[in-house]
């Protein structure tokens, strides 16, 4: 961890190309989704808005896409005539207004730009899909590449109207310069393809092309290792840069990671909490090496700024990025400066309401931030809470992170809030999934939460399960009931012994000794969440066999794609078998019987030592029940698990309404929280 001089080192002001930088920090390209028929909202100036105001130095926009072959939604940005101009200089003044810099990225995303919104077909070098089942892209012609190379220079010269302080262009994650770039994708027998030169040749022209359409500084984005066989990797990455910096005059190298391939690659570019803490760090200090008076920036999973200071202070990148720690706080610069780095909310790097929701389509959210996406109407939601007469007890029962995240909101909008938590720990379910090996860094959001509701004076009370008449006789005005939802779990009259998933985590994290862990385990997962995932996992790891049966078509299929493929990797490197579309039967203590709808589905798995039943679990909601069935007393208020079974994403969310609104939708505040999500 970094100490106070390298932090400060840190915070220095630096130049980037002819650009001033009021410190070192970076806020990468990253998708929102809050885009609108493919130009910038007043959603999106907000948000980058709200990170400017926090303190950072530089802010790089998500890709901005040059030409409607890369469109693939309307919910993307795009840069395809004048029209855009306006919506853009919005984005910038934004940002300019409160100190920081911002550059646009520019980019054409090539074979994986999904033409099913469109009905476009994909560009790209070769006619190779990006993953098994998707569509084939078209191979470019030339007419198509000077299509392109135009379209770079159309965007360069309008993001130069727009204000921007200087221009990315992204020649990495698997887009198209680098499916041009790269020997795994690029099959071409013409100038295009085959030597390093002509493969170079599209980026030359597309960098030349921008270079002539404006004087603004221009960085490029590159993939240091594809991690694919016959890809590209480090050496042949820094030879690129190489041979493109003798020709153009570029101001730094954002140097990341990764291909959009169906496979671990694609896994490493969002890197979650399984990967470890900066990870690929030494891509950036090789770059450095190389180029020691080239600029570099380095990114991905630089989880704080104390441990992004240590590429600084090692001379590893000359500014650092980090994305989803400014969803999970937009103020952590200005929170470091002022010395209140212990109010910073950690990202979890969970990647569950980042780029989870943008894979559904839907605009990015963040499990330990709910205000994100409406940073504006928030800010004037708690002025309005701020000055609204009649404060309220309140009491919240149940310290999990809807409980928390309800008690935090409803002191913030300064009601009397009492907490009530059964147990001797806050936390709930979510203190139970942070002790399964390889998820640990959950158990951030319950120490960030008990911290913030420690802070505002909230009177917490361990080992307290009110009752019906407690909870009368406190005087409450409302109740927030936020009391969980426990594992059920299935019999198998005459099979092995039936583990829940809370006993199964119990085994987990016990002493060897007493672990019972060897031997055959046979994971029920009907919902293809990380909760079947994790455990299977950790059990592998201790030396069991495990089986990880599903009814589903799919093996933790509502697990995001950029973590299940390394996910999936691990599992198979601990030669965990699945077994989808089948359902498991009791055949003796020690069988089992798995059936499916296919045909020669049957199969037998024995030996087994227990069945662990990660199934859907049950709301645990009596008090509701009990308080609902009342025509007086307390108004109740329902969230989390208690309410409906689903992720900390929707307990977070609901706790953090529940607490600021008290129910009442109707008011300005609630209204415009409510049509900004």
């Amino acid at each position: 961890m970094a100490n106070d001089g390298q932090l400060r080192s840190l915070l220095t002001p630096v130049l980037l190309g002819p650009v001033q930088l009021r410190n070192r920090v970076f806020v990468p390209g990253h998708t929102t989704n809050f885009g609108h028929r493919n130009e910038p909202t007043a959603r999106l100036a907000a948000y980058h808005a709200e990170r400017a105001r926090g303190g950072v130095g530089l802010i790089i926009t998500e890709a901005i896409r040059v030409h409607p072959t890369s469109a693939g939604r309307s919910i993307s940005l795009g840069s395809f005539s004048d029209q855009v101009i306006p919506a853009y200089r919005a984005v910038t003044d934004a940002v300019h207004e409160h100190g920081a810099r911002i550059f646009a990225q520019l980019m054409h995303a090539g074979r994986q730009a999904n033409g099913d919104a469109t009905r476009t077909a994909a560009w790209s070098s070769s006619p190779v899909p990006w993953a098994a089942g998707a569509h084939v892209p078209h191979a470019m012609g030339r007419q198509d590449i000077a299509v392109v190379v135009q379209a770079f220079a159309a965007a360069a010269r309008r993001m130069h109207r727009a204000g921007f302080d200087g221009l990315e262009v992204h020649a990495g994650h698997g887009h198209l310069l680098q499916q041009f770039l790269s020997p795994h994708t690029n099959q071409r027998t013409d100038g295009y393809g085959g030597s390093l030169d002509n493969r170079l040749r599209l980026t030359r022209e597309v960098l030349g092309a921008v270079r002539s359409a404006t004087d603004l500084p221009i960085g490029l984005r590159v993939s240091a290792d594809e991690f694919l066989p016959g890809g590209l990797d480090p050496d042949a990455v820094v030879e690129i840069v190489a041979r493109l910096r003798a020709d153009f005059p570029l101001s730094y190298v954002h140097v990341s990671h990764s291909a959009y391939h169906g496979s671990y690659s694609l896994a490493t570019q969002m890197a979650d909490m399984s990967f470890g803490h900066a990870p690929f760090r030494h891509h950036a200090a090789r770059f450095k090496r190389e180029f020691p008076d080239l600029p570099v920036l380095a990114v991905c999973r630089l989880d704080s700024l104390p441990e992004a200071a240590e590429l600084i202070a090692a001379g590893e990148a000359d500014l650092v990025g980090l994305a989803r720690p400014h969803i999970a706080d937009p103020h952590l610069v200005v929170k470091a400066v002022e010395g209140r780095q212990h109010e910073v909310r950690s990202c979890l790097a969970c990647n569950q309401g980042c780029i989870g929701r943008l894979e559904t389509s839907l605009p990015i959210s963040c499990v330990v931030n709910p205000e994100v996406g409406a940073e504006r109407e928030w800010r004037t939601a708690w002025d309005e809470l701020d000055r609204s007469p009649g404060r309220r007890r309140v009491l919240v029962v149940g310290g999990g992170p809807a409980g928390l995240a309800a008690a935090v909101a409803a002191r913030r909008a300064g009601h009397h809030v009492d907490l009530a938590e059964a147990g001797a720990a806050l936390g709930g379910q979510l203190a139970i999934a942070a002790q399964v090996p390889g998820r640990e860094r959950l158990d951030l959001l319950t120490r960030d939460l008990a911290t913030q509701v420690h802070a505002a004076g909230v009177e917490v009370r361990l080992g307290w399960r009110p009752g019906v008449g407690e909870v009368l006789d406190g005087g409450y005005h409302d109740v927030v009931v936020a009391t969980g939802s426990r594992p059920a779990r299935r019999s198998l009259p005459g099979g092995p012994p039936v583990l829940d998933l809370w006993q199964a985590v119990t085994r987990l994290v016990a002493p060897p000794e007493a672990a019972q862990l060897a031997g055959t385990f046979v994971v029920i997962d009907d919902e293809g969440t990380w909760a079947a995932a994790s455990v299977a996992e950790g059990i592998a790891r201790r030396g069991g066999k495990v089986h990880l049966v599903s009814p589903t078509a799919g093996i933790a299929a509502r697990i995001t794609t950029y973590s299940r493929l390394a996910l999936l990797k691990r599992l198979a490197d601990l030669r965990v078998v699945a077994h989808p579309l089948r359902t498991v039967h009791p055949a003796d203590a020690t069988t089992v019987l798995l059936t499916g709808p296919l045909a020669d589905a049957d199969a037998t798995i024995a030996d087994v030592t227990a069945v662990i039943d990660a199934g859907a679990a049950v709301a645990v909601d009596d008090l509701f029940r009990d308080l609902d069935a009342r025509i007086e007393g307390p108004t109740v208020h329902l969230v989390g698990d208690a309410n409906a079974p689903r992720t900390a994403l929707e307990a977070v969310y609901e706790g953090h309404l529940a607490g600021a609104f008290l129910g009442r939708h109707d008011t300005a505040a609630a209204e415009l929280v409510s049509h900004a999500h």
